[in-house]
C-alpha cells in the first residue's frame, strides 16, 4: 500500500511539475564587429547584421527571398503615377524606452537621413524626397520629385530605418529602436548581446536571448563551432573545413547567394588607373576561378560586371574580361606603362587576405607589381572608403541592387562616366518593369565596357548551424543575420 501510496505521489508530482522550457538563448559568430550600431550612420554591413530587423525596423523590410515586405507601414498606397505614396503605419507601435511611435517619428528619420549634413551612406535612396507630411499620426505621405518604383524598396534598407529622435546623441553605442529585440551589453572586442523586448508590437520572437560573438580568424571560428561554443556562424570564415562539418551529424551547412559582389577596386584619381587600356590588363591578368578556388575553396560565382547573377536582369559579361595574360601584356604596351607599382589595400575578411594575395601574384605575372597593407576593419573604412587613398583594393559590396554606386560623385572608385550617369537618371524615373530591365542591362555594359573595376565573384553564403537551429537566412538578400524566425526544434 505504502509503495502504491509512493507511485502515486511520484507521478503526481511529475504531471504537476512544469515542463522542460525550450531552449531560447542563441551565440552566433560574426567575422567583424560593427565600428558602432547606427545603421543610419555608416557603411559596415557588420552594424545590419547586428540591427536589421531585431532592433531597427523600417517602413517596409527585405524578406528572407528577397521581397519587399511590410514592417512599421501595414501597408501602402501609391498615388500620382509613382510620385507619392502613403505609408498605414502599424498600431501601438513603441521604441525600447516605451515612447510611442508615430507620423512624426517618419518625418524625423526621413529628413535626418536627407539632410545637407547627414552621414547616412546611403543618401542616394532619399534624394528623390520632394516632401514628407503627417495626414494623420498613423498616415504619412512622400511625394516624389519624380515617379520612382523601387521607392518601397529604397525603404527597406538597414540605410532607411525608423529612429527616435530622442537618442539620437546615443543611436551608436546605445540605439534604441523599434524592434523586438533591445541592446543588452555591448562588450567592445569580444561580444553584443541583444535581448526581446516585452513591448514589442509584434510577433513575439521565439529567442529571448541572441550574442553575436566576433570571430576574426577562420581557425578559431572553426575551433568554436566544433567545441560548442557557437550555435550558428552565419557567414562561416572556414570554407575549406565545411566538408568536415557538413559530415558530422550535430550540424547543417547552408549555402546560399548574396548580394555581395567581390570587386578588385580601383582608384581612378590614380593617373595609370585613369588609363582604361590599364584597367583592362588589370581585368584580364585575374584568373577568377583560381580566385574562387584559391580564397573560397570553390564557392562562389564569377561575374563581369557589378550585378548580383541571382537576378533576372543580370547579363554575363564574364568574356569582357577573360582571363588573358598575353592581352593584358598587349594591353599595358600600348598604354606606354612599363614599370608599375600599386598600393593594394586589404582589409580583414578571409576573401580579401587570401585573395590579395593570389591577384598579386597574377598581376605580377604581367608585370605590375603591388605592395599590400592588411587593415583593420576601421582603418579600411576610414582610409579606403571614407578617403579613397589606396590605388587597390578587394572587397565585397552586399548592399542589393547598388549598381548606382558608380554614378555617385565622390564615391571612393572616384568613377565618372557622363554615359552610366544618363542611364541611371533614366532608370530614377522609369516605373515599366520593361524599361528598367533594359536600363539595367545598359548599366552593366558601360562598366563592364569600361572596365570601371576588375569584377571577380559574387560572394556566396556559406552558414554553419547547429542541427536543432531553425529560421536562419540561408541567402542574404540583405545584409542580416534576421532572428525573428530563429528558433531551437523541439
Amino acid at each position: 500500500m505504502l509503495q502504491k501510496f509512493l507511485q502515486a505521489a511520484a507521478l503526481s508530482a511529475l504531471l504537476a511539475a512544469p515542463a522542460l522550457a525550450a531552449q531560447d538563448t542563441i551565440t552566433l559568430g560574426m567575422v567583424l564587429e560593427p565600428p558602432h550600431l547606427d545603421p543610419t550612420g555608416g557603411a559596415a554591413a557588420a552594424i545590419d547584421e547586428v540591427v536589421y530587423a531585431n532592433l531597427f525596423q523600417g517602413l517596409t523590410r527585405i524578406g528572407p527571398d528577397g521581397s519587399v515586405q511590410p514592417d512599421l507601414a501595414s501597408s501602402w498606397d501609391v498615388e500620382d503615377g509613382g510620385k507619392a505614396y502613403v505609408f498605414h503605419l502599424q498600431p501601438g507601435v513603441t521604441f525600447h524606452d516605451g515612447s510611442a511611435f508615430d507620423a512624426q517619428d517618419v518625418i524625423f528619420s526621413l529628413d535626418r537621413a536627407r539632410a545637407t549634413d547627414s552621414t547616412n551612406a546611403q543618401k542616394n535612396l532619399f534624394e528623390g524626397i520632394d516632401r514628407i507630411e503627417a495626414l494623420d499620426p498613423q498616415t504619412v505621405r512622400v511625394s516624389l520629385k519624380a515617379a520612382d518604383g523601387a521607392f518601397p524598396f529604397k525603404m527597406a534598407w538597414g540605410d532607411a530605418v525608423m529612429v527616435d529622435q530622442a537618442n539620437i546623441p546615443q543611436i551608436a553605442t546605445h540605439p534604441i529602436g523599434t524592434g523586438p529585440f533591445q541592446l543588452g551589453e555591448w562588450k567592445q572586442g569580444d561580444h553584443i548581446t541583444l535581448q526581446a523586448y516585452d513591448g514589442y508590437w509584434g510577433k513575439k520572437p521565439a529567442l529571448k536571448t541572441a550574442t553575436f560573438r566576433f570571430i576574426p580568424d577562420p581557425t578559431a571560428a572553426f575551433a568554436a563551432m566544433m567545441a560548442g561554443d557557437i550555435d550558428a556562424f552565419p557567414i562561416y570564415p572556414a570554407p575549406e573545413t565545411l566538408p568536415q562539418l557538413q559530415a558530422d551529424p550535430r550540424f547543417k551547412v547552408l549555402v546560399g547567394t548574396t548580394e555581395g559582389e567581390t570587386i578588385l577596386a580601383m582608384n581612378h584619381k590614380n593617373p595609370a588607373l585613369a588609363n582604361a587600356k590599364v584597367r583592362a590588363a588589370i581585368a584580364h591578368a585575374i584568373n577568377r576561378q583560381d580566385l574562387i578556388d584559391g580564397a573560397m575553396f570553390g564557392y562562389g560565382t564569377p561575374i563581369g560586371t557589378h550585378f548580383a547573377p541571382h537576378n533576372p536582369d543580370y547579363i554575363d559579361l564574364t568574356a569582357q574580361s577573360a582571363f588573358d595574360p598575353d592581352q593584358a601584356k598587349t594591353l599595358l604596351a600600348e598604354a606606354g606603362v612599363t614599370d608599375l607599382t600599386l598600393r593594394l589595400a586589404l582589409p580583414p575578411p578571409p576573401y580579401a587576405r587570401r585573395g590579395g594575395e593570389i591577384v598579386a601574384a597574377q598581376l605580377r605575372a604581367i608585370g605590375i607589381q603591388t605592395q599590400i597593407t592588411n587593415m583593420e576593419w576601421a582603418q579600411w573604412l576610414e582610409q579606403v572608403f571614407k578617403n579613397a587613398d589606396y590605388d587597390l583594393t578587394i572587397i565585397s559590396h552586399v548592399e542589393p541592387m547598388d549598381i548606382g554606386i558608380y554614378g555617385r560623385p565622390g564615391y571612393y572608385f572616384n568613377y565618372d562616366n557622363p554615359a552610366f550617369n544618363e542611364v541611371m537618371d533614366k532608370l530614377s524615373a522609369a516605373t515599366d518593369a520593361a524599361q528598367r530591365s533594359d536600363l539595367l542591362k545598359q548599366a552593366q555594359q558601360i562598366i563592364a565596357d569600361d572596365h570601371a573595376n576588375a569584377f571577380l565573384f559574387q560572394l556566396a553564403k556559406t552558414g554553419v548551424a547547429k542541427a536543432q537551429i531553425e529560421g536562419l537566412w540561408e541567402n542574404a538578400p540583405m545584409p542580416a543575420n534576421d532572428l525573428t524566425e530563429v528558433r531551437w526544434a523541439d
